[in-house]
């Protein structure tokens, strides 16, 4: 995979890198965040969690 550059935007470094291993088989994945934001990487892990929550729990009265 190549990296594309977008030409209104300036080449930055990833802000978290994450690497996986499987087997013989080595996933690296970038991630970037918003610049400027003022939302922490737990209000966003909590924003994901309720909605998880929010699901669950109309699943399970339709059962």
């Amino acid at each position: 995979m190549t990296d594309t550059k977008k030409k209104d935007r300036p080449a930055r470094r990833p802000d978290c890198v994450t690497e996986v291993r499987r087997g013989n088989t080595v996933l690296v994945v970038s991630g970037y965040f918003k610049q400027g934001t003022t939302a922490t990487a737990a209000d966003k892990m909590l924003k994901v969690l309720e909605a998880e929550s929010a699901v669950g729990e109309r699943t399970a009265h339709a059962i």
